[in-house]
């Protein structure tokens, strides 16, 4: 298991998964359908983090293209920052300055590189804990295929950040037994949701980044207003939000 040393800065479909993409939505559901916990006229700030071992490039690359989707569906609201963050290698965890804009952000994935390592998963946990106790984070959205680590410990950080309300959004690839255990306690415990993907969902994938972004961004009313707009995964996610509070307040 990787070592608790705190992340550093970096320099600068197919029927079933949309069966995936369905059971995301509705574990998403049981989040507060209120706002993202940012302040009238703040930008709302996510962390963008991913699992760059020597497995990953692909993804990776394919991740560089979705993270505009980001920017772009949230550009109309009070703004998004992102925060790249990462482990690969020996030990190496590092997370990007918060990024305003996607070509920014795209010129500091392209200088990263995978390399073979073991995940680190509860430093990037640790990381999100860390930054919003400087300042408030909407959610972390994490991409990776597994989990090396004590998933009990994982739960207790997760739980940690759904206290200061962090909720994980966790895409996995592949079909890893642990880290679909994983990755759906993380997601429960955080308040947040967990969903697999692969080369077939990559837009849904897409919309849904984009849909996330836009809660974090917004709140309930950015989504609703997106969802009137453009249907598709904004719909869907407003939808379960709201069906959600309306069993809560009955």
């Amino acid at each position: 298991m990787a070592g608790k040393g705190k992340v550093t800065k970096q320099g600068e479909g197919t029927t079933g998964r949309t069966r995936e993409v369905d059971d995301f939505l509705q574990k998403v559901r049981s989040m507060p359908a209120q706002g993202s916990g940012q302040a009238a006229g703040q930008r709302g700030r996510l962390i963008f983090s991913l699992d760059a071992t020597a497995s990953r490039q692909p993804t990776w690359d394919q991740a560089m293209d979705l993270q505009a989707e980001m920017f772009s569906q949230t550009g109309s609201l009070g703004g998004l920052d992102v925060q790249l963050a990462f482990y690969r290698g020996f030990g190496e965890c590092k997370a990007s300055r918060w990024h305003s804009e996607p070509g920014s952000l795209l010129k500091a994935m392209t200088a990263v590189q995978c390399l073979a390592g073991r995940t680190q998963i509860a430093r990037l946990l640790r990381h999100a804990r860390s930054e919003n106790a400087k300042k408030k984070v909407s959610a972390l959205v994490f991409i990776g295929d597994s989990v090396e680590e004590d998933v009990d410990e994982l739960g207790h950080l997760a739980g940690e950040l759904k206290l200061v309300g962090v909720p994980c959004f966790l895409f996995q690839e592949g079909h890893d037994p642990m880290a679909t255990q994983a990755f759906a306690q993380i997601a429960k415990l955080s308040g947040g949701a967990h969903c697999r993907f692969d080369a077939g969902s990559a837009r849904q994938l897409k919309d849904l980044l984009g849909a996330v972004a836009v809660y974090a961004s917004g709140g309930m009313k950015a989504l609703s207003d997106r969802s009137r707009e453009q249907g598709g995964a904004a719909r869907q996610l407003h939808d379960r939000l709201r069906l959600a509070d309306h069993r809560r307040e009955s």
